[in-house]
């Protein structure tokens, strides 16, 4: 069966579309558009990194709590956003653990701290930790860790699959990286305004109660991932049993915040339907 709220893309105002879904058993309930393309995914770069991390804490290479960053801050407070580093400067703005401050040097600081402690380039680290044993062929990190991935629909929804039956981590592991770390602490979520709490897991952002939000009003409060300025989003609502993938040629802007939630509220009351 293929979900015909996928096909709501077409009404997008943007050039190229792909989206789809998986369910938790890994079947694929509906692909709409070229979900082979390959589009830049900008923060969406960001859940893959950290599965990485957490595939590097899973080894013995690095501990979530030890030591990363700026003074003070751990691997943990990288991942969760809560380092104290500027969003895109390397320069701290306040003490680890007291404020979300979203931040892609973290992330460019969490792969550096990888590479060092694996000796392998994190985006090769990246690539024989999660994307080829998931068959992400078409997907590649060329850059910063926190937004120069490049994947295509196909190999995302590969991605959701695992995010639901972890085979690559343990799933406590993924349970953690689900889980609210920090919690309480405040924050602005970029694109939607100052958020309190601003809850994060490790490298996902978690829905919770927040408003205004990029996933639908219908979206479970356990719902995690990720969107990017790209125009991009990764969503698992573990609630429905499923996760979507939309990926797009177009930078998020008004456009996105208007389309994407009745976008996911569709979808939802489609797998609801057929459940």
């Amino acid at each position: 069966m293929s979900l015909k709220s996928l096909a709501s893309i077409e009404n997008w105002p943007v050039s190229t579309a792909a989206a789809g879904v998986v369910r938790a058993d890994g079947t694929v309930a509906g692909v709409h558009g070229p979900t082979g393309h390959r589009f830049p995914l900008a923060s969406v770069t960001k859940p893959l990194a950290a599965y990485a991390v957490l595939v590097a804490y899973e080894e013995g290479a690095v501990e979530l709590d030890e030591p990363a960053g700026p003074p003070g801050a751990t691997v943990r407070h990288l991942l969760a956003h809560t380092s104290g580093l500027a969003f895109d400067e390397h320069r701290v703005t306040a003490p680890p653990g007291e404020r979300r401050l979203y931040s892609n040097a973290g992330f460019e600081q969490l792969g550096d701290h990888v590479a060092k402690a694996t000796d392998i380039p994190f985006p090769e680290y990246l690539r024989q930790a999660v994307l080829e044993p998931l068959g992400m062929t078409a997907t590649t990190l060329a850059g910063s860790p926190a937004k120069d991935g490049v994947s295509t629909v196909d190999d995302l929804l590969r991605f959701a699959a695992e995010l639901q039956a972890p085979r690559l981590l343990d799933p406590r592991t993924v349970a953690e990286a689900m889980t609210v770390q920090y919690p309480g602490t405040k924050g602005v979520l970029p694109g939607y305004g100052h958020q309190n709490p601003n809850d994060w897991g490790l490298g996902f952002e978690i829905r919770d109660g927040k408003s205004p939000h990029w996933t639908g009003t219908s979206s479970s409060p356990r719902t995690f991932g990720h969107f990017g300025q790209s125009g991009t989003f990764l969503w698992t609502d573990p609630d429905a049993g499923a996760a979507c993938v939309a990926l797009t040629d177009r930078a998020f802007g008004p456009w996105a915040v208007e389309a994407w939630p009745p976008f996911t509220d569709g979808v939802l009351a489609e797998l609801r339907g057929a459940a």
